[in-house]
């Protein structure tokens, strides 16, 4: 058994989602995209916070679209979005949720993330073909 607590409340997601992108900031690949792009952090974080709770608790609040904001991180980028990318962002989320969480809900937000990950990775690439 972990001695790590479950991802059980909003404040858990709040938790998971500001320490992971403080990494990501901070990352050599990703954090000039994000800090180039994201303006508000705390707004972002909130909207993020929305995101992940309904993943993972059901709960309607994020009302945006995932694709259209990657399409247009994409484009902001002139199309050179890799799997690398999508790579390291995986790899440091998987890090960021065993460093804080174990249990069931931990392996659902990792194998979200990972169906996630490919499916845009795949509506960009769709995207970039359809132009």
């Amino acid at each position: 058994m972990s001695d790590k607590p479950e991802i059980k409340t909003r404040k858990d997601i709040a938790l998971l989602v500001n320490t992971f992108y403080e990494k990501v900031r901070k990352e050599n690949t990703l954090g000039p995209i994000f800090n180039g792009i994201i303006s508000d952090w705390d707004a972002h974080f909130e909207i993020l916070t929305d995101f992940w709770e309904s993943q993972l608790f059901l709960k309607r609040k994020y009302t945006g679209d995932p694709i259209k904001a990657h399409i247009k991180t994409d484009d902001y980028m002139g199309n050179t979005m890799s799997m690398e990318h999508f790579g390291i962002w995986l790899n440091l989320w998987f890090a960021t949720i065993d460093e804080l969480f174990s249990g069931e809900t931990a392996w659902i937000a990792k194998n979200r993330a990972r169906k996630m990950n490919t499916m845009l990775f795949m509506k960009i690439f769709e995207h970039r073909t359809a132009k």
